[in-house]
């Protein structure tokens, strides 16, 4: 870790801005269906409320069209951090204007203001040094602990660094990247990295990039019939990146080159329609019917994954073995997660639907980390650097 976290700073008396992530999926009553991203938030919330800051939290939520919304308002937000945090967070009716200017002159040490979403301002998003300043204006710290949207230069995660000297990490942001940092760098081996997910490319320099890192790659989800098919399998219907089919050979090619153990799926659930409960049967991964296509691992690939993950040290998720939402395609889905539950290995999901997936089906509390940003998570193990982490002060 070589950015200066808020163990690193002196806090008390001072007013710090805090970003975080608290982009929370509601239901049609604009209530709160999953308070992870909230309560990921707390340790470092409360070490600065401990310490006597003046806490000023910012944070998006959804997709406004730049001017103010309710349905995405964070309302919802300050109501859950208040029953968390024993009602120490007023809640700004704006951003930058009179009410948060007066919510942030009140403060007193130990208190907190949650100001409103940043994105009713189309200049967050475009990273407006106007916009940046009149936030900055606020406090006279930084701290970064939205590790979700560290992979976007935007005003509250990279522009107010310019007008705020002192720009540090809170700990989710510190745990992250110790964690998978830690997995890249100097993984317990043998080191197996799990790919799924409906795209290669998606994942070209993810995949890339682990190949120079692992001892065995393992590959489901619907981009591994790209895969099959380079390699001269019949994949039916299923679904395929005809223009990524050389790209995949060569991936291959280089995983053989690098003494990396790329393994493919040997059978998988099939089905003639995109539908749950259409018929379906266990087909071979290189000889899917004409008109059959592949929605998830098959039992023989199941039992092979879950082997090599059994005997590995580290292993690091991203995206799932097929259609997860479909009950009858979650299995290959459920039994990574089950193998990843049982083993020795430090387990790291790196966010998005693995993330989701394993929330949902009860194996959460075994894992090592479960990562908060999935596109953040993804950039971070492609090697790129993150703008809302760069920006922070070094050791």
């Amino acid at each position: 870790m070589s950015k200066k976290t808020i163990k690193d700073i002196e806090v008390n008396g001072k007013k710090v801005l805090v970003r975080a992530d608290f982009n929370v999926p509601q239901d049609e009553t604009g209530a709160i269906t999953d308070d992870t991203r909230i309560r990921a938030a707390l340790p470092t919330i409360k070490n600065l409320l401990e310490r006597g800051a003046k806490v000023i939290l910012c944070s998006h939520l959804g997709r406004p069209k730049g001017g103010f919304e309710e349905k995405y308002s964070l309302k919802p937000v300050a109501k859950r951090l208040n029953e968390l945090l024993g009602g120490k967070v007023a809640m700004a009716a704006d951003v930058i204007g009179e009410d948060a200017k007066r919510c942030v002159a009140a403060l007193k040490g130990g208190e907190a203001v949650l100001l409103e979403n940043v994105r009713f301002h189309k200049e967050e998003e475009k990273n407006a040094p106007e916009f940046s300043k009149e936030l900055a204006a606020f406090a006279e710290t930084y701290v970064n602990d939205a590790f979700g949207t560290a992979h976007r230069a935007h005003s509250s995660t990279a522009g107010v660094t310019e007008f705020l000297s002192v720009a540090v990490a809170g700990f989710l942001i510190e745990k992250e990247l110790e964690i998978m940092g830690g997995a890249l760098d100097n993984p317990k081996r043998p080191f197996v990295a799990i790919l799924g997910g409906a795209k290669v490319s998606d994942k070209i320099e993810l995949i890339k990039n682990l190949i120079s890192k692992v001892d065995c790659l393992l590959i489901g989800g619907a981009m591994a019939y790209t895969f099959i098919k380079s390699q001269g399998g019949n994949i039916g219907s299923s679904k395929v990146e005809n223009d990524k089919l050389k790209l995949a050979a060569e991936l291959v090619l280089l995983a053989k080159e690098k003494n990396v153990e790329l393994l493919l799926p040997v059978d998988d659930v099939a089905t003639t329609e995109f539908s749950n409960d259409a018929p379906r049967k266990t087909v071979n991964s290189f000889n899917i019917p004409d008109g059959w296509m592949g929605l998830d691992i098959g039992p023989e690939t199941c039992k092979l994954y879950a082997e090599k993950v059994a005997g590995a040290g580290c292993v690091v998720w991203n995206g799932p073995m097929g259609v997860f939402e479909m009950p009858n395609f979650a299995a290959g889905t459920r039994a990574v997660a089950e193998a990843l539950a049982a083993s020795n290995a430090v387990t790291i999901i790196g966010g998005g639907d693995s993330a989701a997936a394993v929330e949902q089906m009860g194996f959460a509390d075994k894992m090592t980390h479960i990562s908060t940003g999935g596109g953040a998570s993804l950039e971070f193990l492609q090697g790129l650097v993150l703008p809302g982490v760069a920006c922070l002060n070094d050791r």
